[in-house]
């Protein structure tokens, strides 16, 4: 997919699929959404902000309009406007749609916090059983 390139240290440039469905797993439930529900969540944003780093909100409709709403209360995304005279000499203001790539980051990380915690924990198993259980008994 095109938006493969990986979160680095510093300034964050582009988002992939897997880092922005840990960052939606991470901040909308914890208790438990399907990876595969925050995947497609992830896709289905990603898919309107391609490779710019904002939208215009006009280009929503309200079922994706919610689920934005939804991502800025999680602290995933944030809006901007801009406001500009007609020619008429009316205000026009223009609503924009931003990610919250710090945010993200910082999501993405602890969510690969956890899981390096539970590989750890899955090994310890291993590390309480003593060296010479593994040897095969060599009277038999």
């Amino acid at each position: 997919m095109a938006f493969k390139t990986k979160l680095k240290k510093g300034p964050v440039d582009t988002l992939t699929v897997e880092d922005l469905t840990k960052a939606i797993k991470n901040s909308i439930d914890k208790s438990g959404m399907e990876t595969e529900a925050a995947r497609a969540m992830a896709k289905h944003v990603l898919n309107f902000f391609g490779y710019s780093d904002r939208i215009i909100d006009n280009v929503l409709e309200p079922e994706d309009r919610d689920a934005f709403y939804m991502l800025e209360d999680s602290g995933l995304l944030t809006t901007e406007r801009e406001e500009t005279t007609l020619y008429d000499g009316r205000e026009w203001r223009i609503h924009y749609w931003l990610f919250r790539k710090e945010k993200i980051r910082e999501l993405v990380e602890a969510a690969e916090e956890k899981e390096r915690i539970k590989a750890e924990e899955e090994n310890l198993v291993y590390s309480e059983i003593p060296d010479d259980i593994w040897k095969r008994n060599e009277e038999e």
